[in-house]
């Protein structure tokens, strides 16, 4: 499998699995490929990252605010503090990448959005946490997300094969566990009002659809089919902690529980990258 990019020190999959998954997607590509679109190969390559990377900015804006919460909360903050450096590193890191690539003018436009949004969070991230400093990067939080999924449905839109449309909804997965978990965080401080709950609930039911959507899809290999299955036994695990009253030891389930279920996502989403290279090449 491929490494997760949440992680510090990724390691690299094996090349019989990449094979195995090369080889059953070309087949599949027989049946599923759209019209060929007026990209040259190169460009289409770099396409398939770009929406997984550019998805990738919903998950690491909830996840950069969850573990400024826990901090706020004293929940691990030893751990809280990594991930919350690691994830405004890679939200940096990942905006400089996709600077290198020339974009239409609408996309180079949202990209400008996301790019914005994202310094703003940055900065009330870098502040000591606080209670008014906590909902105000929630909600800045919830705004570069918004920014980042318009970038990535435009995108999307310039690749018009399934499996540009399964690495969206992978990648939005990514996000679901962290908003889920950033959410019962704010809940556990007070915060966010009786709508947390209401959000909650929906995040839940929609990752639950999305994991069934995924399953039934056409575009499959070995490796997706196990990353699918972990995904949905991890699922189990962080949803019964979600349960749970939040109180510090249900803090901590869900800290630990969703860091979990974003490596998995995390890894599909890089799987259904590579199912829409081995389509568009």
């Amino acid at each position: 499998m491929p490494c997760s990019s949440f992680r510090p020190s990724p390691a690299p999959g094996a090349a019989s699995c990449r094979r195995s998954r090369r080889n059953a997607l070309r087949a599949a590509a027989a049946v599923l490929l759209a019209p060929a679109l007026p990209l040259s190969a190169q460009a289409r390559l770099a396409l398939a990252t770009a929406i997984n990377r550019t998805a990738r900015f919903r998950a690491l804006s909830q996840r950069a605010v969850k573990a400024y919460g826990q901090l706020y909360l004293q929940v691990a903050p030893l751990r809280s503090r990594e991930v919350l450096e690691l994830a405004r590193k890679q939200i940096r890191s990942g905006l400089q990448d996709l600077d290198e690539q020339g974009w239409p003018p609408e996309v180079a436009r949202l990209l400008a959005e996301v790019r914005k949004s994202a310094g703003q969070l940055d900065a009330l991230l870098a502040q000591a946490p606080a209670k008014d400093t906590y909902l105000t990067a929630s909600k800045q939080a919830d705004y570069m997300l918004a920014t980042a999924d318009k970038a990535t449905q435009a995108l999307e839109q310039l690749a018009p094969a399934p499996s540009a449309r399964l690495v969206n909804t992978a990648g939005r997965q990514r996000m679901l566990s962290q908003r889920l978990a950033r959410d019962y965080g704010l809940a556990a401080a007070g915060l966010g009002g009786g709508g947390v709950r209401g959000q909650m609930a929906q995040d839940s039911a929609e990752f639950q659809a999305a994991l069934a959507q995924l399953t039934a899809a056409p575009i499959s290999t070995p490796a997706i089919r196990s990353a699918l299955e972990l995904g949905q036994a991890q699922w189990v695990f962080f949803d019964a902690a979600l349960k749970r009253a939040p109180d510090m030891r249900g803090l901590e389930d869900v800290a630990t529980t969703s860091e979990r279920l974003l490596e998995v996502m995390d890894e599909l989403t890089g799987l259904y990258e590579a199912a829409l290279k081995d389509v568009l090449g």
